[in-house]
């Protein structure tokens, strides 16, 4: 016999995790297209030279690559970003710009396993690609306020930075020819600490600019106004420039619609793929910040360009399903029964099983999911068995012609129904 078992980093979705996960996408998936986006959807496997042409550091490291039968190299995809920006340069052609664009699908990245963090996982992408517009940048970030909310109802921070600003401010330090370097030091420290951070900056520039880099990532807190941090960085990268008054931009569309209280302007945020240009951010629960970001992204001016000659700008962002998922249970959030099903119809006789699908069938009309026991048992067994599938009523058909239809939780019957009594019933 062979022996069943999982490849570290990868899981199996019981009916409970997997419809929890379902009802997760759905929520996201109708702020997405309230809000005018569109599906597409890419290979899992494409050519390696055409995922980690820009990736850069820990994505190549972590990338799933192999030769197929015909000697290609090919490799799983790491992100929704990168095969869109491929899509977009094959088929630009045929795309309305600015051209906004969904994709929930699953990701492959081999990196270490923790809580919320897996090898294989499911990301939420939304872009708009083709503008370098500010509105762009806020309806990216606009999109994740109502998204998160749809989800964890409230209590969730959207931290915005600008890796143009802070590319100007390295400028100014003499420290630009390392700024991929440092963004990804930067990356690090949530999880390693200021002093670690510090550290490894002064190993790679020196003791002074180091402490300048820290001054500028730390400046402001969250105790800090945006304004007041925003003053301090754009002093800090040598006065008033497009990407500071973007950022006030930004700011004014937060207020203006009423969810400023949700964002703060943190100059730690770096992001640590090289392909960011903009506008970046990273968003938390308030609840649980230790698990990490839930979704983030940013603008990345020159991915496509991988791809084409033509300039085409994009902002987006991505939820990381499986990490959010962890979050909510550690958070008490409730999750979802096993069953799709409001009610199933009991099999009393073995000549029942089958002619109950009409019975059923009539209460699916009328919008409501119905599932059918297959084989006769007795009640109680029956009744045990919707339970455990987190069924909420069971309905019988007696001798008599007429229905009982029993609520699970309450232990209730309510006797001698018809079928139109039984679905007036269940949808009240």
């Amino acid at each position: 016999m062979i022996e069943p078992k999982l490849l570290k980093g990868f899981r199996d979705f019981l009916p409970d995790a997997e419809i929890t996960k379902k009802n997760l996408e759905e929520k996201i998936e109708a702020v997405f297209r309230s809000m005018g986006f569109v599906p597409i959807d890419t290979p899992a496997l494409e050519y390696a030279e055409v995922l980690f042409g820009k990736g850069g550091g820990e994505t190549d490291k972590q990338g799933y690559r192999f030769e197929d039968s015909g000697g290609r190299a090919v490799a799983l995809r790491f992100d929704l970003t990168v095969p869109f920006a491929r899509f977009v340069a094959l088929h630009l052609p045929e795309l309305p710009m600015p051209f906004k664009r969904y994709h929930i699908a699953k990701v492959w990245r081999g990196e270490n396993t923790q809580r919320g963090r897996y090898r294989e996982f499911t990301q939420c992408d939304f872009d708009i690609i083709g503008t370098e517009s500010a509105a762009a940048d806020f309806e990216i970030l606009l999109t994740m306020h109502k998204a998160l909310s749809a989800i964890a109802g409230g209590g969730v921070t959207i931290r915005v930075n600008h890796r143009g600003l802070f590319n100007r401010f390295l400028t100014r330090i003499g420290a630009r020819e390392q700024s991929v370097e440092v963004l990804r030091v930067v990356d690090k420290r949530a999880k390693i600490g200021e002093v670690e951070t510090g550290k490894l900056l002064a190993a790679l520039l020196d003791e002074k600019r180091a402490a300048q880099v820290l001054e500028y990532t730390c400046a402001g807190g969250d105790s800090a106004s945006w304004d007041e941090t925003l003053d301090k960085i754009t002093a800090l990268s040598g006065g008033d420039c497009e990407e500071s008054r973007r950022l006030r931009d930004l700011r004014s569309f937060m207020q203006e619609i009423g969810i400023a209280g949700a964002f703060v302007l943190d100059p730690s945020i770096a992001r640590g793929l090289d392909y960011y240009t903009g506008v970046v951010f990273e968003s938390f629960l308030d609840a649980l910040p230790g698990i990490g970001s839930v979704c983030s992204g940013g603008r990345y001016d020159d991915l496509a360009g991988l791809y084409c000659k033509q300039r085409l700008s994009g902002v987006g962002a991505s939820v990381g399903l499986d990490r959010l998922i962890a979050a909510l249970e550690a958070t008490g959030t409730p999750g979802t029964s096993g069953s799709y099903a409001k009610v199933a119809v009991v099999c009393v006789e073995a000549e029942d099983a089958g002619r109950n699908q009409v019975l059923a069938e009539k209460i699916r009309a009328a919008g409501i999911a119905c599932e059918v026991f297959l084989e006769p048992a007795k009640r109680t067994a029956q009744y045990q068995a919707a339970e455990k599938k987190g069924i909420p009523f069971v309905v019988i058909k007696e001798e008599t012609g007429s229905l009982t239809l029993r609520d699970l939780a309450k232990r209730e019957n309510r006797t001698g129904l018809t079928v139109d009594g039984a679905i007036a019933a269940l949808i009240n």
